[in-house]
């Protein structure tokens, strides 16, 4: 399924770099990638040359010569470099209002820019542990996985924030299956790959050696990946993490699934740290955002890299065009 139309930018966290590196990204980009950002036009960089737009449908003419803004009127300052939680309803609308439009088909893609979870919860009593859960409450997901990409790599961590010494308890056959299936949805409805190949990371090292360092593997890992199989689809596993992410092994499959956050992210920061995208899977529309965060210590100082900003928008546009 293809869709037409912008992608739609949400503003995220005002008083971070996400102002600026929207401007910078639509420099690099023009009509290349139109898109549009929902926010204060307060807060962008001074001078930059702002179109409003009531609709995103102006978009694609705008964004040749101009920065095309949906507005929004936030009540708090246009400060840099400390949230100021009087911005929080309106940073949440921008997100909602993205979102809608986004189901409506009046935008093809959702990118969202970086949020202070602190600032919300203060403003608004924001009561999500972050964005992604936010976006699964809004579309009525009950489950949906982060997937880091690049070029070079896609990954998928079963289990995210939580201490190291809570992964084994918190991994469980179900939740893993979930998250694989997920995962070959996602890379055959949003990255128009017909059979997917996943990888799967052995949760010990030397994925357990035969149960010398561990035995998920043995117990219920194996099990898993061989009746996954007998579904028909294309998984392997569970392979050693150590040598799964060298050029000829990321040859040999289109996404590892692996245990734990930083079995997934060391290698894809390794590889791409200024250009990999976080790409949420299991939404009923396609979302994107930069793999960073605000970085209040730099914002409003012109030295932010948009590189993670513009892979993002463009993959979202080939995500929403099926390419």
């Amino acid at each position: 399924m293809t869709h037409s139309g912008p992608v739609a930018l949400s503003c995220g966290e005002p008083a971070g770099i996400g102002p600026e590196i929207a401007v910078k990204a639509w420099e690099t980009l023009r009509g290349d990638c139109p898109f549009f950002w929902i926010g204060d036009p307060r807060h962008l960089p001074a001078g930059t040359p702002v179109r409003e737009i009531a609709a995103p449908a102006e978009a694609a003419a705008a964004c040749t010569d101009s920065f095309p803004v949906l507005p929004l009127a936030f009540d708090g300052s246009d400060r840099k470099g400390r949230a100021d939680p009087a911005n929080a309803t309106g940073v949440i609308q921008s997100i909602k209002t993205a979102v809608s439009l986004v189901q409506s088909g009046q935008a093809s893609a959702l990118c969202t820019a970086p949020i202070h979870k602190k600032a919300l919860i203060d403003g608004a009593g924001f009561a999500y542990p972050g964005h992604t859960e936010f976006l699964a409450a809004l579309a009525g997901c009950e489950r949906v996985v982060m997937m880091l990409a690049s070029e070079q790599l896609r990954v998928v961590p079963a289990t995210i924030h939580i201490a190291l010494s809570d992964v084994p308890k918190a991994l469980t056959p179900e939740g893993v299956r979930e998250t694989i299936e997920i995962t070959a949805a996602g890379l055959r409805r949003q990255f128009g790959l017909a059979a997917p190949r996943i990888a799967v990371a052995g949760l010990n090292p030397h994925a357990g050696e035969g149960g010398a360092m561990g035995r998920e593997e043995l117990d219920w890992i194996n099990t898993l990946i061989r009746q996954m199989q007998t579904e028909g689809l294309d998984v392997t596993g569970p392979h050693p993490a150590d040598t799964l992410f060298h050029a000829a092994a990321r040859a040999r499959y289109d996404a590892a699934v692996c245990m734990y956050h930083d079995q997934a992210l060391i290698p894809i920061k390794t590889l791409d740290f200024d250009r990999g995208v976080n790409v949420t899977l299991g939404l009923p529309f396609i979302r994107t955002s930069p793999d960073h965060g605000t970085a209040f210590d730099i914002a409003g100082t012109g030295q932010a890299n948009p590189s993670s900003l513009i892979e993002a928008l463009k993959l979202a546009q080939r995500m929403a065009a099926g390419t």
